[in-house]
Formats: C-alpha cells, structure tokens, sequence
C-alpha cells in the first residue's frame, strides 16, 4: 500500500462544459437574447417548458447561467453567467443597503459573425471526419490552456461536432 501523505496534490478540476444539445442550445440563445424563460426559450426551440427549465438548472448548477432578479409576478428569466469559472454563481436580488448597485459592466460586443450559425455540411471520409474532429479539438484546447486569460477576455459559449448525417 502507498503512503497517501507524499502524494502530489490532485490537480484543479475545471468546470465540465455542456455537451447535451439542449444546454447548447439554450446557452446559444441567451447569448443572442439576453435573457429568457424556460417557457420562452421551450417556444424558441421547440422543446417542452419543463426540460428547458430542467436544463437551465442543471447550467446554473456548474455556474453558467443564473436567475435574473424577478422584477413581478412568477417569471423566472435566465441569463448567461459573465463571472470567473471560480467565482460561485451569483445569487438573485436586491443589492444589500439602502443605495441601488452599480449597473453591471455591459456585455462585450458581439463577434462581427454572430448571428451566422458555424454550421457545414462537407462530405468527408471516415478518416476525414476523424482528421476534422481533431483539429478543431486541438484548435479549442489551446484556447482553453491559456490560464490566466488575456485582459478583456470573456467567456464565450462554442460548439462543434462533426456527425455523419443520415441518408435522406
């Protein structure tokens, strides 16, 4: 048996990124809208109220999205989460004391491409696909790798799968 005493420090696990399609999905819409419900972004998507709203949770549990204070009534907006990986979510309210807090710093300005899907259809081999799949993986993590992140950097939600599609 190994003595446990002169073992290394387990290294810092990073927060898990979404892979399911519908926290892809629901991350993809808020950085275009801002804010939504689970009703609203169900609507958007086409999917049921309540996997959207089960979704949202499970996002707001790893700290990438959060409440957004309600301001009436039982609407329950969701917006992306801006703070440090390390930074615990935010919880919703008002600010303590008697004076408002200061508006929040806006959110960076969009790429000059946001609203164009990254979205393609190629025809490729096996191996191809295998190739593509890859590089773009090495292409992510070496963004990923940069610790501390250069000044003004801001998370950004992106994905990429390279899938065969079905014969049609």
């Amino acid at each position: 048996m190994t003595e446990e005493k002169n073992s290394p420090a387990p290294e810092r696990v990073r927060r898990p990124l979404p892979d399911h399609p519908v926290r892809l999905a629901l991350l993809d819409l808020l950085a275009e809208t801002g804010t939504a419900t689970a009703t609203g972004a169900a609507a958007r998507l086409g999917l049921s109220s309540g996997l959207c709203s089960f979704h949202l949770r499970q996002l707001a549990r790893y700290g990438l999205v959060e409440e957004v204070p309600a301001r009436a009534g039982r609407s329950r907006p969701w917006r992306l989460r801006w703070g440090s990986p390390d930074q615990p979510p935010a919880h919703p309210g008002p600010a303590p004391g008697p004076e408002p807090a200061p508006a929040p710093e806006p959110a960076p300005a969009p790429v000059a491409h946001r609203a164009d899907p990254l979205t393609a259809v190629l025809h490729l081999t096996p191996g191809e696909a295998n190739e593509l799949a890859d590089t773009v993986r090495e292409l992510f993590d070496s963004y990923a790798r940069r610790t501390p992140p250069p000044a003004g950097a801001v998370p950004y939600a992106v994905a990429a799968r390279v899938l065969p599609l079905l014969p049609g």
